[in-house]
């Protein structure tokens, strides 16, 4: 037995379906109360656009509950292993299993290969469903909650220069010439900086060069003058090449996409270091997932009746909770060129990674 790293098929299957019960009752407990919450928060801003009404709620609950999955799939994970552990360690199945032979990393292979799974899972989804339910909230909420975009490639919030001047779009949506703006400002500024005329449009579209801006209204700041216009050329050195590069949102972006990308910021001479450590994060993030067991693991050994069965849940929920702090902290360090960015996202990992295996070798075996 001890020469085998997974117990018996019955045992593992036993540990696993406990494990994969709890985690799925964690999750959708946390991701329940914490939608009702946004929603509360959010339905007045979605219900005030007319028109809207509960299909439009329906909808923000199902872009925004992909985003909740993700971000809270690596805790549940390790609430579900504080609670398995526990459970086993009180029923006294955990000293069963030890006096039939079984290692401590035998009795936590079967968390750790149920744990791995469900990382691999959770890539997937990230990258499959979670960035383009992103995409498309991000969008709707830059057009204010109004009617969704239909167009493909949608972002929100773009800012491009050209020279001295600025153009801002609440909207972006397509590629190439077949590029359209909505809800434009344009920026014309003196070569010292200060703006000299604002101008605001519905609508921009590629006019090869230049942009053509739709239902204008122009602002002088000299004169402190507004009139309107059908129509108006600017930005004639933007290309849409340049747009295409001038701003990724790594959260909308899918991991076989977002590298190509990041290719082309660098040839364009771009900083990538911030998109770099994303990019690998989209790995190491669902992969924490693994880690979690691994953490929590001082919480099933020792013996219930010695009162100390509380203080070790207390631990290893801090070791999980210290993950993620420090895993936001690297990645923010990275973010800015604190950190290279393959040790921005994987450091945290392998540091807790080492951790867990300490304690559980130091103190189980």
């Amino acid at each position: 037995m001890q020469l085998a790293f997974f117990p018996s098929r019955t045992l593992t299957t036993y540990l696993a379906k406990l494990f994969v019960v709890r985690i799925l009752a964690v999750l959708i407990m946390l991701v329940l109360v914490l939608m009702m919450l946004d929603l509360l928060s959010n339905s007045g801003k979605i219900l005030a656009v007319e028109g809207n009404g509960q299909g439009e709620l329906l909808t923000y609950a199902g872009l925004r509950i992909p985003q909740l999955i993700q971000r809270f799939l690596p805790y549940s994970v390790l609430l579900a292993t504080l609670i398995s552990l526990v459970t086993l360690n009180q029923n006294s199945e955990v000293i069963a299993m030890k006096a039939a032979g079984l290692s401590a990393h035998q009795v936590l292979a079967p968390l750790l290969l149920t744990a791995a799974i469900v990382g691999g899972a959770s890539f997937v989804f990230n990258e499959r469903v979670v960035t383009r339910a992103t995409a498309t909230l991000k969008a709707w909420e830059a057009a204010e909650y109004g009617p969704i975009p239909e167009e493909s490639n949608v972002r929100a919030n773009v800012y491009l220069t050209d020279g001295e001047n600025v153009l801002t779009a609440a909207q972006l949506a397509g590629s190439g010439n077949a590029i359209a703006m909505r809800k434009v400002t344009w920026y014309r500024r003196s070569p010292e900086g200060a703006i000299m005329e604002q101008v605001v449009a519905d609508r921009a579209t590629y006019a090869a060069p230049g942009w053509k801006l739709e239902d204008v209204e122009r602002f002088e700041v000299a004169t402190a003058t507004s009139r309107k216009e059908d129509e108006l050329l600017v930005g004639e050195g933007l290309t849409p090449d340049q747009i295409d590069l001038a701003r990724i949102d790594p959260d909308a972006v899918p991991f076989w996409e977002l590298g190509a990308s990041i290719d082309a910021y660098e040839e364009a001479g771009r900083r990538t270091g911030e998109l770099r450590a994303k990019w690998w994060h989209k790995l190491s993030g669902p992969l924490s997932s693994f880690l979690m067991p691994l953490l929590g693991a001082v919480a099933a050994f020792g013996l219930a009746r010695s009162g100390q069965l509380f203080l070790r849940a207390i631990i290893g929920m801090a070791l999980g909770f210290a993950y993620f702090v420090v895993d936001n902290a690297a990645l923010a360090m990275g973010s800015f060129g604190g950190y290279p960015p393959f040790l921005a996202a994987w450091a945290p990992f392998f540091l807790f990674l080492l951790i867990g295996e300490t304690v559980l070798i130091r103190t189980e075996e």
